[in-house]
């Protein structure tokens, strides 16, 4: 985001900071393309996750001022997402094998593992097929033209005209409506299937609300600002727990016998680590649960009833 004072932003239509922020994330999405296809390190591929999940962030949030042409919607860009989605998750549980765990195990147990490797490196090629077919193919090519030629000549409705700060409320009420009514934060444990399910959407709704909120922060820098760095370490205290609840269901899946009999050390660090964040994450939990939190989060949208600004922190 262009570093402009807070009026200045204020003051600028909706249309111009929409198409610069989808600008510059496609930008970077098309400039990432040929390394992702190259396949020579992992961190394009992550960037251009994290683009398309942006893109699509902000088209859904602006939804009621664009006019967008037919290829172009957030559930096509997710559905791309997805497919990047895929071969990144297999990257990160991995890496996180091979850079957090092995190197605390015995050679004994690292042994074991070869089958769980090997199935890992099996999915990976089958994803980045996928992934590599869905980045040559026409849909995707026909999406990043049409978003091309309406970012030349975009169309929208009148509400696009309008200073970004005057409708401050509406559209920090698009990502942070209701965020804190989501059944995962009364999750009171994260080991059975309907609590996975929902920490997953809760997971993906924080990610919704962090990325909206980044590109209204401008409007007010030190009222938002707390709040996108305390969304994020709730965002990723719920991917670690989803990650080493990923690598658990694939030991149980591709070893040849009980997890805790072959490979017990790694186990009792899979344990460890998952009761570690998950403790972090219900501190933080219960404390978003509370009244006078719900309340500073709901302010967000703007200035108080009789006019006058009041100061949004976190804890």
């Amino acid at each position: 985001m262009v570093d402009l004072p807070a009026v200045a932003f204020a003051d600028r239509a909706c249309l111009e900071v929409v198409c610069d922020e989808l600008d510059r994330r496609l930008r970077r999405v098309v400039s990432l393309q040929a390394e992702v296809l190259a396949d020579r390190d992992p961190e394009p591929l992550h960037q251009m996750r994290v683009g398309f999940r942006r893109l699509r962030s902000t088209l859904e949030q602006f939804a009621p001022a664009l006019v967008l042409p037919d290829a172009v919607d957030g559930q096509r860009v997710a559905k791309i997402g997805r497919r990047l989605g895929l071969t990144r998750d297999l990257d990160v549980l991995r890496q996180r094998l091979e850079q957090q765990l092995l190197p605390l195990l015995a050679d004994r147990e690292r042994t074991q593992l070869k089958p769980l490797f090997k199935q890992l490196r099996r999915e990976r090629k089958l994803a980045f097929d996928e992934l590599t077919e869905t980045l040559q193919g026409r849909r995707y090519l026909r999406l990043l033209a049409q978003l091309q030629a309406w970012l030349r000549r975009p169309q929208a409705t009148p509400l696009a005209a309008e200073p970004i700060g005057h409708w401050r409320r509406e559209w920090v009420e698009a990502v942070i409506a209701g965020l804190t009514t989501l059944p995962g934060w009364w999750t009171a444990s994260p080991h059975s299937a309907e609590a996975t399910a929902d920490l997953h959407r809760l997971r993906r709704r924080i990610k919704r609300a962090r990325y909206g909120l980044l590109t209204l922060e401008p409007l007010d820098p030190p009222a938002i600002s707390p709040w996108l760095v305390r969304l994020k370490t709730l965002q990723e205290l719920l991917g670690d727990l989803n990650d080493l609840q990923l690598i658990a269901a694939a030991l149980e899946r591709q070893l040849d016998g009980a997890p805790d009999q072959l490979v017990p050390a790694l186990c009792s660090l899979i344990a460890e680590q998952r009761a570690q964040r998950w403790a972090a994450w219900r501190d933080l939990a219960t404390s978003f649960q509370q009244p006078e939190q719900r309340r500073s989060l709901g302010l967000l949208v703007g200035p108080s009833a009789d006019g006058a600004h009041q100061s949004l922190t976190c804890p």
